[in-house]
């Protein structure tokens, strides 16, 4: 989810932790620090990790737990580590971190997503085989396989999602309103919404990864149920967006009935909209939950599946993985890297920051308890309502973001939409044959 390719330098977000702790000389002596480098006093080695992840919102909760992270080396081997942390936003991040890249000046560890970037980073060679480490063991069964190229545990899941849209459960609930499993079905409670002086559905499109949900909600579920060999055609240039041209009546039904200004509200100031009640429903996913709850903690809102035609076979949850993070294998501080690694899953501390982070569990050291609107999802998983996110190279996501927010300012037809999608994957393929 991440959408513009404008690298600025305003949105790099730099921050320098240091570690606090004293000198402690009868720890980490007979350590080999293979791959780290760093200033060594006796026994003591500094060391500084670079750290990529573009999850701007949740800054407190990284500062924390690399707080904890550098303690530990501390106390362990030793080593002292000094931490520079970035945090673009989801806008930005892309192109800076294939800036660093083409450049050789890669982070040692950096965040992508898994089911749209490990194919190409893999094959880039940007990516450490990490299958070896002990945080694979964790992992659980049903998670691994969205983090797994070439039968190789490649990086370290964050963000597994079950996903559709939010919707305000007591104005559902206020006006007797069921989730709707059809467009129809929709349809009507959209007019009932309206009846009711409510806003059936909040845009805020100004980021241009947020409309870009459409598409791995859209088309995905009709992969899932009617075009089965579509990503395999479109790979290899013998299928057409136009095939997907359906996906418009999803689209033009949320914003025909949204919230104003939508291309000037971005994702923080609509989770904070949706939080008070100015709409009903936004296509979005549960990663904004703790954004949501901050502005309002008392909202009951739930997960659903998005109607995308009158087949209710078709409205279906995507299941997917999306930020993880990966090592780079040129890192010069590997040991700290894969020790970062590994401490993201640590048996006692983990659970906390995913709880803090409001992530699902991914690992076996994972039991805190799962939130409501997971729970709505699951129940639609449980029940076969579902389908795993398809992989669309991300260019093609990143194309389709800015594209429909041209189709919003009337700018771009929905055949110029298709065409700019078509050409997108086209030259996709040109370059990773």
């Amino acid at each position: 989810m991440k959408k513009t390719w404008k690298v600025t330098v305003s949105a790099l977000m730099t921050v320098l932790l240091l570690a606090g702790c004293g000198s402690n000389s009868g720890a980490g002596n007979g350590n080999t620090n293979t791959g780290t480098s760093g200033k060594e006093t006796g026994s003591e080695k500094t060391v500084t990790l670079k750290l990529f992840i573009a999850m701007p919102r949740f800054k407190d909760q990284f500062d924390s737990y690399i707080e904890k992270f550098v303690a530990k080396e501390k106390a362990d081997k030793n080593i002292d580590v000094k931490v520079q942390l970035e945090m673009p936003n989801s806008d930005n991040a892309s192109q800076i971190l294939k800036t660093r890249l083409a450049s050789n000046d890669a982070p040692d560890i950096f965040s992508i997503h898994a089911t749209n970037e490990i194919p190409s980073f893999y094959k880039a060679g940007y990516l450490e085989d990490l299958s070896s480490q002990p945080f694979v063991g964790k992992l659980l069964e049903s998670v691994k396989p969205s983090v797994t190229i070439d039968n190789k545990v490649v990086a370290l899941p964050l963000e597994t999602v079950s996903w559709g849209y939010l919707y305000n459960k007591k104005i559902f609930s206020d006006l007797n309103l069921k989730v709707p499993t059809t467009l129809s079905e929709m349809k009507q409670v959209v007019e009932t919404l309206k009846q009711n002086n409510i806003t059936p559905f909040e845009l805020a499109y100004k980021e241009a990864w947020i409309p870009q949900l459409f598409l791995p909600l859209a088309v995905g579920a009709q992969i899932e149920t009617a075009n089965k060999d579509f990503v395999e055609r479109m790979n290899k240039n013998e299928g057409s967006f136009t095939e997907m041209k359906s996906m418009f009546d999803i689209i033009d039904l949320v914003n025909a009935n949204g919230t104003n200004k939508a291309l000037e509200v971005g994702g923080d100031d609509g989770a904070a909209a949706f939080a008070n009640g100015k709409a009903a429903m936004w296509v979005q996913g549960p990663w904004y939950a703790e954004t949501i709850l901050k502005a309002n903690p008392d909202l009951d809102f739930g997960v659903a599946p998005l109607p995308i035609n009158d087949n209710p076979d078709a409205t279906l949850i995507n299941l997917g993985a999306s930020t993880s993070l990966v090592a780079s294998p040129t890192s010069k501080n590997k040991e700290v890297a894969l020790d970062f690694m590994n401490f993201v899953l640590d048996d006692q501390a983990s659970g906390e920051l995913f709880q803090s982070l409001k992530f699902n569990p991914v690992a076996s050291v994972h039991n805190y308890e799962s939130y409501p609107w997971v729970d709505d999802a699951t129940t639609y998983v449980k029940a076969g309502k579902a389908y795993r996110e398809p992989s669309i190279p991300q260019s093609v996501k990143d194309e389709v973001g800015k594209a429909l927010q041209s189709y919003f300012s009337k700018q771009l037809t929905q055949d110029g939409v298709l065409k700019a999608l078509d050409k997108s994957w086209k030259d996709f393929n040109k370059v990773n044959k």
